[in-house]
């Protein structure tokens, strides 16, 4: 018997039924595959193992799912000994500002909760490298933009909602938005993340609803580099005001009224587990002290 159709079907006879098991399998698979490889089980023993409609396990099914259920339930406790005899480990996800600038004091607290925490730190370039991360099994939790629905397969929860900003050069002329908007069209370089990625896509979503065009864009890859270009005086850049309290020597802030706030929030797959859950609930802490008008509920 294959161990991955032996697995679906404890799913299956779970949650009483192929669509309820779809939803709880802490993997992004479709209904048609489930219904497949269960069906490919059934041929496989030549047995039915259940029927379809109203569900209900047949005989050599309940005996199936006897046998299968405590070795499936049993391997979250399993792995959590053997983590915990060898020392948790978190694997963290994010963008290179939140890693560096507001992660550290977090960790330290998680710390003391668990002395022989090992930490894994990665660089996140884009959303898609995120969800790709969480479902190949190489991050435990991102914490990252997040949207109003989770990418299939993962789960998520929100922290704050922080505004959007231009930032300009210390020397440049502009006073505020609303002179660029008042131009239609705007020459200069508008620094920003790829237009793929959430944040520049919804922020030209709302130039478009204002008749403003702005076409000559240099994509970056962090929004660090996003200042560093803008103080480099290379053009306007479009960034998240992750830190209300800083005070920039090389760029001044342009807020951005009337465009979407980037929603901070964490993404992770299946039930998350106690150290990734306590990760999560200190980060949503440390939003709430850092960010109190921001907050958003989960």
């Amino acid at each position: 018997m294959n161990v991955h159709h032996l697995e679906l079907f404890y799913y299956v006879a779970k949650h009483g039924g192929i669509s309820a098991a779809v939803r709880k399998i802490p993997y992004g698979i479709q209904q048609p595959a489930v219904s497949g490889q269960v069906g490919k089980l059934e041929k496989d023993l030549g047995v039915r193992l259940f029927e379809r409609s109203p569900f209900r396990l047949t005989a050599a099914g309940e005996r199936l799912f006897d046998h299968v259920q405590p070795f499936f339930e049993g391997l979250a406790p399993l792995a959590a000994e053997l983590q915990e005899a060898a020392g948790p480990e978190l694997r963290i996800g994010g963008a290179e500002m939140v890693l560096r600038d507001h992660l550290p004091g977090v960790m330290r607290r998680l710390r003391t909760r668990f002395p022989k925490l090992k930490l894994s730190l990665r660089t996140l370039g884009f959303q898609a490298e995120a969800e790709t991360w969480l479902r190949n099994g190489h991050a435990d939790v991102v914490f990252a933009p997040v949207y109003a629905k989770a990418p299939a397969g993962l789960k998520q929860t929100r922290f704050a909602s922080v505004p959007l900003m231009l930032q300009v050069p210390l020397k440049s002329p502009l006073k505020s938005a609303a002179e660029l908007w008042a131009r239609k069209k705007i020459t200069e370089p508008l620094i920003c993340l790829p237009a793929s990625t959430g944040i520049t896509r919804d922020f030209f979503a709302t130039l478009q609803k204002r008749g403003v065009t702005w076409r000559n864009v240099i994509e970056v890859t962090s929004l660090d580099l996003v200042t560093r270009y803008v103080a480099n005086g290379d053009g306007i850049g479009l960034n998240v005001l992750v830190n209300p309290k800083a005070k920039s020597r090389e760029v001044r802030l342009l807020p951005l009224a009337g465009f979407a706030p980037v929603t901070m929030g964490a993404l992770w797959r299946g039930e998350p587990s106690p150290l990734v859950q306590a990760a999560i609930d200190s980060v949503r802490a440390y939003a709430q002290a850092t960010w109190p008008d921001w907050v958003c509920g989960e």
